[in-house]
């Protein structure tokens, strides 16, 4: 069998749902489980909410304002008296009764119970349009099946339990389920990370023993670049895993970097292909041996730099790194890059549970930081050292690092 993942892109509106069954006329359908996210920025939308309830002001109007957009897609695809509408409803009624009677709620709980209606939805949109156009298909909750620990927002995976529970489904395929959702010991829905559809689709791939994982996106494949930040950019026919994973790691987007370690362990190949050019061959992933080691660029915005040293210019020890780190884990935040000297440790990260504040009170108990906000890392994975001074005009270079396979500028 087959998992096909649809990312947001792919389901943004009634014309991308439309052509999903495009895609599986080119692709087969049969044996096949789809993975789907959630529609165009929903996520962002869902988190907006979120973010006006935790503030005390009116969520209630965002809330509507996603409920309209999805029933708007629903009015294109969908006869007025499907039972679609009921349930978009029905999802849309669930999350202002939830917000309504739990104030005191966490907001990382809040969070995972909201913004994974986004998953819900679309799953149950895509599903009953398959239908409609005669792909037949089960819908499956993903929650049923990928059990977790209890760290909402970016909950870590009971493999033991997923694997039994997906062992014990009797599943008809094809059959639509979501990206990005799970749930704990105690069924509390919870999310596996931001873009975390693809890991979920890892996840499935992986318990299922499928044949080959597809990801379904609005680029041709794995580029050399975004192609929307950088020229003259090219398609990567064949990688291999340890590539992939390479550039997950320094932040290339089109790959999450959870989801290569699950493929790579039962071989399964791997495919990056375009929704709009279905019968492309886009980019494979897998145990390859013409490797293509082309230069390749990979820019990571909305960064910050801490620089942090001893208050007595005392070195940087082990006691220090340890205790850095666990603050650092305390308040999930990411390291993009490290540079350290004797006397001061100099950290590129990535605030995305917006907790650097927090953290730098901590640290300034015991160190003396300094803080540089909005910054960017640019990585080129594959240089040629010929061609070095290009990379650096135009940019005020904060801190460098280079490695015989890849160079990396922190720069405003």
């Amino acid at each position: 069998m087959k998992v096909f993942k649809f990312g947001g892109a792919s389901v943004k509106d009634a014309k991308a749902v439309r052509n999903v069954s495009k895609v599986l006329d080119t692709q087969g359908f049969g044996e096949c489980l789809l993975v789907v996210s959630a529609m165009g920025k929903t996520t962002n939308a869902l988190e907006a909410v979120v973010n006006a309830w935790a503030a005390g002001e009116d969520f209630v109007r965002k809330l509507r304002d996603s409920e309209s957009f999805h029933l708007d897609i629903a009015e294109e695809l969908f006869q007025v008296n499907h039972t679609i509408f009921s349930e978009i409803k029905l999802r849309f009624s669930e999350i202002f009764k939830f917000l309504s009677e739990n104030p005191s709620a966490s907001y990382d709980f809040a969070y995972d119970q909201v913004v994974s209606a986004g998953e819900i939805i679309s799953s149950k949109i895509l599903s009953a349009y398959l239908n409609d156009a005669g792909f037949y298909n089960n819908w499956l909750d993903a929650r049923c099946v990928i059990k977790t620990d209890s760290n909402f927002r970016e909950a870590n995976v009971d493999w033991d339990a997923t694997a039994k529970k997906i062992s014990e489904l009797e599943m008809s395929l094809p059959a639509v389920t979501q990206g990005f959702i799970a749930s704990d010991e105690k069924d509390a829905t919870v999310t596996l990370g931001r873009e975390g559809s693809d890991y979920s689709a890892a996840i499935f791939a992986y318990c299922l023993d499928a044949e080959s994982m597809t990801i379904w996106k609005d680029v041709p494949g794995v580029m050399t670049g975004d192609p929307q930040v950088f020229e003259n950019v090219q398609l990567l026919n064949s990688i291999s895993y340890e590539e992939a994973i390479e550039l997950a790691y320094y932040g290339a987007s089109v790959i999450h970097p959870k989801t290569l370690q699950p493929l790579k362990q039962k071989n399964i190949p791997f495919f990056v292909k375009s929704f709009l050019e279905p019968s492309a061959s886009g980019t494979k992933i897998g145990l390859s041996l013409d490797n293509q080691f082309v230069e390749s660029y990979i820019l990571k915005q909305n960064q910050h730099l801490l620089k942090i040293s001893t208050k007595d210019f005392s070195f940087i020890a082990e006691e220090h790194m340890s205790h850095i780190f666990r603050l650092l884990a305390q308040n999930k935040i990411n390291i993009s890059l490290m540079q350290n000297s004797a006397i001061s440790l100099a950290l590129c990260l990535e605030d995305r549970f917006r907790n650097l504040e927090e953290l730098i009170s901590e640290l300034r108990k015991d160190y003396k930081v300094d803080l540089v906000k909005d910054v960017s890392l640019f990585t080129v994975r594959h240089f040629s050292p010929g061609d070095l001074e290009k990379f650096y005009e135009g940019k005020d270079v904060l801190i460098e690092q280079s490695s015989p396979s890849a160079l990396q500028i922190v720069f405003r």
